[in-house]
């Protein structure tokens, strides 16, 4: 969790070096492809501007002694600390919200984006997120 200043603004900065990573590529691409693509080509910007990244994350989910290994995944956790969950639908709804909220509350991170490249200007896709 960002429980300093200092933390908050190293989660910001990453924050800005995703979003204009996904700006990249949305130029290259634009709007109306699926989201595996976006996700393959947003993970090439991250290797070539060296930012680290996991994608695909299996999160667990303890419901009173059963345990579920695989209940979540996450799209991507970028320098182990900003969850970023990517779409390509219409328009965002509030349950992509939830998911993105759950997903930072059982990973214990503070901040979130939701990146939905289905749109024609991208900052209007972006959705930043923080638990708490």
């Amino acid at each position: 969790m960002a429980n300093s200043m200092d933390e908050q603004l190293r989660l910001n900065g990453i924050s800005g070096q995703i979003i204009g990573a996904a700006i990249e590529v949305h130029k290259h691409l634009g709007p109306g492809l699926l989201e595996s693509a976006y996700r393959a080509c947003l993970c090439r910007e991250f290797v070539i501007r060296e930012i680290p990244f996991r994608q695909e994350i299996f999160m667990p989910l303890d419901y009173k002694g059963l345990l579920l290994e695989k209940a979540y995944r996450m799209d991507l956790l970028i320098s182990e600390s900003v969850v970023v969950e990517l779409k390509a639908v219409e328009k965002l709804e509030p349950v992509y919200e939830a998911q993105l909220l759950t997903y930072l509350r059982l990973s214990q991170r503070w901040l979130g984006l939701i990146i939905n490249f289905n749109v024609p200007v991208l900052k209007d896709g972006i959705k930043r997120m923080v638990l708490g």
